[in-house]
């Protein structure tokens, strides 16, 4: 099929076709632009996402567990599908738009070149035809006026009454006109073949030859964007296998999820290493009263007391606090479960035992690496120094040897320390014991006073505790000192604090405080970096973190 012979009078509409189709092409080339612009858009988004999920450095800490760890390399895994949708618009953008950019550009300019030597065709075609028209016109005047010239010769002919030259003027005028119409007979036949000749080439040979290019180049722009449409895809199909390879990462990451090793980890990372204490006696008053001791019977549950009889009310004891459990367990800090001033003593003795021993084999580690570091340092001053004897125009030996000594003054240092240490680990290994939870009784305990015990505030085992320092009960045996409240009452106000930091409670025990809250202080820290306050507009009460909080109390005492 072709359009030379099918289509050889649609000129118009095959110049109208080839616009269409170039107008499509286009078209098809803006759609790859734009899915380009996508891609690139959905793997920034990819890349965003990824960065804004970054673990920031307070909590890399968290990242030991395993869900963090899978959720980390997950991360990892959608960057890296990022990447391959980059690769996708990189792709299409080097190997189709800027082929098919060109392929639209030529086309155009062949179209264009097809379509002028089409018009020019068409435009001798008619210069030719209006020629034939002339001629053809010529032709039927100068006949009538032969004919005109026949029947006047004739005429006068035929008439007696005209002179001889009359009839030979009309007769010459006749073989004029005769000769005239000849000439333009033979003119007007020359015109129509050479008419005949063109039209015949232009309608079997130009313009078949023109429809045929335009024809040609109507078929390779389809078949290039049947190209380009399969290049496409085999650009995204390049991509699966590396997609599927990031997909099946997140996978194994999720299948590396370990419940028990986690909670294995939440034991290793929070253990105090303490015995829980033993069971709290029980003490008859009225055998206290009359002098008598009897037998301690079984004890009260903790978990049967209530809630407002574990804590001492007022002022119940003198002498020096003892140390409360914190809001974490046994052992309370406000950043990571250590004692604020944990890395402040050699030994770590401040530290749960757990916890302790953690950072002294953690030290001994780091004191053994250095000593194998220094060790080999050392080795390797002793080569040179040997080398130097067996050849001294390479160097002085005497001057390996001040950095010998030296490194054998830091090795006995270091084995000193890692004695040190080593000794503070086996003494760590000994079994620890819990912090005493025992009854202590002022004087007003012998007059019947209600015994009521301190807890801390999340595991409701600790030490009992004073709201004031070194007050002791010196009132008579009967009344109840001025300090000490019954069940039910409030413990006094021993100042005011206001919240330095905003702080969210998430232990039992703790209450929240917004920045710039002023508070009532009922309770100083003990040394385990908490106070106890009352809200002023709810009076709830609760511990925050002492370095959290500026103080101003009303006696002489300071947080």
């Amino acid at each position: 099929m072709s359009w030379g012979t099918e289509l050889w009078d649609q000129y118009d509409n095959i110049s109208l076709h080839t616009q269409k189709g170039i107008d499509f092409l286009e078209k098809y080339g803006h759609f790859i632009r734009d899915r380009c612009t996508i891609e690139l858009e959905y793997a920034g988004k990819l890349r965003r996402l990824v960065k804004n999920y970054q673990p920031k450095k307070k909590d890399e800490e968290d990242y030991q567990y395993s869900p963090c760890r899978a959720f980390k390399h997950v991360m990892t895994e959608v960057n890296d599908l990022a990447g391959q949708h980059e690769v996708i618009a990189e792709n299409l953008q080097a190997n189709v738009i800027r082929e098919l950019n060109i392929l639209v550009k030529d086309i155009k300019e062949e179209r264009k070149k097809h379509l002028q030597d089409g018009a020019r065709m068409v435009q001798n075609l008619n210069t030719q035809i209006l020629s034939l028209d002339r001629a053809k016109k010529n032709y039927e005047k100068a006949f009538k006026e032969a004919e005109r010239a026949l029947e006047n010769f004739q005429r006068a002919d035929a008439d007696y009454n005209l002179s001889r030259a009359e009839v030979e003027k009309q007769r010459m005028n006749m073989a004029i006109k005769s000769q005239q119409c000849e000439e333009t007979k033979n003119e007007y036949a020359n015109q129509l073949q050479k008419t005949n000749e063109l039209q015949n080439q232009h309608y079997h040979i130009l313009m078949p030859d023109v429809f045929r290019q335009l024809q040609e180049l109507d078929e390779k722009r389809i078949k290039n964007i049947k190209s380009f449409m399969i290049q496409s895809v085999d650009i995204e199909k390049n991509v699966f296998p590396i997609i599927i390879k990031c997909l099946d990462g997140i996978v194994n990451a999720a299948e590396q999820i370990n419940e028990k090793e986690d909670t294995q980890l939440v034991i290793e990372r929070y253990k105090s290493g303490f015995q829980p204490p033993e069971d709290i006696p029980f003490e008859d008053l009225s055998a206290i009263k009359s002098g008598e001791m009897p037998p301690p019977i079984n004890p009260v549950p903790i978990t049967t007391l209530r809630p407002e009889a574990m804590t001492v009310k007022g002022t119940m004891s003198s002498g020096k606090l003892k140390k409360r459990v914190g809001l974490f367990g046994i052992f309370s800090s406000t950043k990571n479960n250590f004692s604020a001033n944990a890395d402040n003593k050699e030994d770590y003795s401040d530290l749960p035992p757990n916890q302790r021993k953690k950072k002294l084999q953690q030290r001994v580690e780091e004191i053994t690496a250095k000593i194998q570091q220094e060790t080999a340092a050392r080795d390797g001053l002793m080569k040179m120094k040997g080398v130097y004897e067996q050849n001294p125009a390479l160097g002085d030996p005497m001057s390996i040897e001040g950095q010998l000594n030296e490194s054998g003054h830091k090795l006995d240092k270091l084995r000193q320390e890692l004695q040190k240490y080593q000794m503070y680990l086996e003494e760590a290994n000994k079994p620890a014991v819990s912090p005493s939870a025992p009854s202590r009784r002022s004087k007003s305990h012998y007059n019947g006073a209600h015994l009521q015990q301190n807890h801390s505030p999340e595991s409701g085992l600790g030490t009992s505790h004073t709201s004031l320092p070194d007050s002791d009960n010196e009132h008579g045996d009967n009344d109840p000192a001025p300090g000490d409240y019954c069940d039910g009452d409030l413990l006094p106000a021993l100042g005011v604090c206001r919240a330095l930091y905003p702080f969210e409670a998430t232990s039992e025990g703790s209450i929240p405080m917004h920045d710039g809250e002023e508070l009532f202080i009922i309770e100083l820290d003990q040394g385990d970096g908490w106070t106890r306050v009352r809200r002023q507009k709810d009076g709830e009460e609760g511990f925050v973190p002492t370095s959290y909080i500026e103080c101003n109390l009303y006696k002489y005492n300071s947080c």
